[in-house]
């Protein structure tokens, strides 16, 4: 598969309500761990009254990985039911937060599950969710005067050309969809006057 989706970029937040306790909802675009504590830390000064604020994350595309977090609400009625829903949505990259102000009335696990799961499924549907293609880099080294044949493949094949540094001796980097990549290679590797290699 070449193709994953995400969001591009914060949801706004959304009010969720259930027997006077308040669950805001938040989605954001993620890459690294970093990131998802500077949210949570964010959200936590934003809500300074929260008696929780629970969370799940998703990141990765070949290889996902995951955490799901309840901040004290009992053992898997906040994070999993909001992982739950990151899955039904099939998106990575993401972090889902889901902010409790209580209100007074105890909703039992099942309530609570029914209910951070109701609000993570708002918030993603309330998201701009995007297909992404997954792509890899490949590095294209020439002199000037093969500049003609370089540029006839890049149209040809509709390449992304993500950098180029322009000389006597001249560097392209090209962006290739993963699945085209060994192809693609091939492709240039036939002319034997272009180095080509992989940016890994």
């Amino acid at each position: 598969m070449d193709t994953y989706k995400t969001i591009s970029k914060p949801s706004e937040p959304l009010l969720f309500k259930e027997r006077k306790s308040k669950f805001y909802g938040y989605c954001f675009p993620v890459s690294d761990e970093d990131s998802i504590k500077e949210h949570i830390e964010a959200l936590r000064k934003e809500y300074p009254t929260a008696n929780h604020v629970c969370y799940a994350w998703q990141m990765g595309v070949e290889s996902k990985s995951y955490r799901a977090n309840d901040d004290g609400e009992p053992n898997n009625s906040a994070g999993m039911p909001i992982y739950g829903q990151i899955q039904s949505f099939d998106v990575t990259n993401i972090l889902v937060a889901v902010v409790r102000i209580f209100g007074g009335t105890k909703l039992g696990v099942g309530g609570l599950i029914s209910a951070y799961k109701e609000t993570a499924k708002l918030a993603l549907e309330n998201s701009a969710i995007i297909t992404k293609v997954l792509q890899e880099e490949l590095i294209v080294t020439f002199e000037y005067s093969e500049m003609d044949i370089v540029m006839r493949l890049v149209k040809k094949h509709q390449l992304t050309i993500a950098s180029q540094d322009l000389h006597l001796k001249c560097k392209m980097i090209l962006a290739v969809n993963k699945s085209d990549f060994k192809k693609t290679m091939k492709l240039f590797k036939a002319h034997h006057k272009l180095e080509i290699k992989a940016n890994v």
